[in-house]
């Protein structure tokens, strides 16, 4: 499938030996930035396509602006839901919000600009509000878009999301679902794993709260009882293990949303990558073990496939009789790495 974007200098390319599931969007006119340094890699589970979709488009936005994001599909049609998301999240996204700064700037010309008082270092700012408006928009438009999809029976499929727009030093957080976003900052102690994202699953007490007010019903099966699902209120399915995505028509009415939670967050000197992953990665392996896995990398391109290797080999010693998942990562690396910063523990 094509991917959609809004800027004419930019360049796509598949990634990962010309892997469909993953793509790399640059700029093509931005030859004088310094760009950061990434990686992404997926490998296929055991339990048919691979579902998982990542995009990182740099020189989004603003000259070093990045898009990251990473889609985990669920379902018959997940495969084809994530990636249609994935193709069509970026360049809308980035239109509603070039048209919210345009009418915002309008309206401060005509009344002055009315700008809350609030300091940079605490609170997010104006253009972090526009960000999270466009955000919630432009989720809300391509669930739409799917259930009217003619082809595509998406009521018993669908797709996670996790997203962060990189802006200078400002980080906007879109998460949906149970895929993850974690941040590797280094102290005097060590290197610290902080976790950005929620994972927004049925065993959330407030996620709960809302499945149950809307007749839906949660409980785990007999053979997976970490496993909280969702189910229709008088049927034993679909029995989805997350509590909002895109898709999943079926429990629409029952308390499953599109909405994002949507996070602000402003890069330090001692932050030193991102990691979004999808569950299959999560579900094996801790956050303290990934960004240890990130750091001590041959190199930042091999991170990623460093991290789904690990992944894959958890998953054979810890359920070597059931079906391993897909497993998708993608790294951007946002502080200079140093040898001499290699960090003795990790807290």
């Amino acid at each position: 499938m094509g991917i959609c974007v809004s800027t004419a200098s930019a360049e796509t390319h598949e990634v990962d030996g010309g892997n469909e599931n993953l793509v790399r969007i640059q700029d093509a006119l931005q030859n004088n930035r310094i760009l950061r340094l990434d990686s992404l890699h997926s490998q296929q589970g055991n339990k048919g396509p691979n579902q998982d979709a990542a995009i990182l488009y740099q020189g989004y936005g603003t000259e070093d602006g990045t898009f990251c994001g990473v889609f985990d599909g669920h379902g018959k049609n997940g495969h084809v839901i994530s990636k249609l998301v994935r193709n069509r999240l970026p360049s809308l996204v980035l239109d509603r919000k070039n048209a919210l700064s345009a009418l915002n700037a309008t309206v401060n010309q005509d009344y002055g600009d009315q700008e809350d008082e609030l300091s940079d270092d605490l609170v997010p700012n104006k253009t972090f509000r526009e960000w999270k408006e466009a955000c919630l928009s432009v989720f809300k438009v391509i669930d739409k878009e799917l259930k009217l999809h003619e082809n595509l029976d998406c009521s018993c499929s669908g797709t996670t999301a996790v997203v962060i727009i990189k802006q200078a030093e400002d980080l906007v957080i879109a998460n949906l679902g149970d895929s993850r976003a974690i941040l590797g900052t280094m102290t005097e102690d060590g290197l610290v794993a902080v976790q950005l994202t929620t994972d927004l699953k049925p065993s959330l007490p407030k996620e709960a709260e809302r499945i149950k007010k809307n007749s839906g019903r949660i409980f785990s099966l007999k053979n997976e009882p970490h496993i909280q699902r969702v189910w229709l209120p008088n049927d034993n399915f679909p029995g989805l293990a997350m509590t909002r995505a895109f898709g999943d028509f079926k429990l629409k009415n029952h308390g499953i949303i599109a909405i994002p939670e949507i996070t602000h967050h402003r890069l330090s000197v001692n932050d030193q990558f991102l990691v979004l992953a999808t569950d299959g990665v999560w579900d094996v392996l801790s956050i303290k073990e990934v960004t240890s896995i990130v750091w001590l990398a041959k190199s930042e391109k091999e991170a990623a496939r460093a991290v789904v290797d690990a992944a894959v080999t958890a998953w054979r010693s810890k359920f070597p009789t059931s079906k391993m998942d897909d497993c998708t990562v993608l790294c951007l690396f946002t502080g200079e790495k140093s040898e001499n910063a290699i960090p003795t523990n990790l807290i």
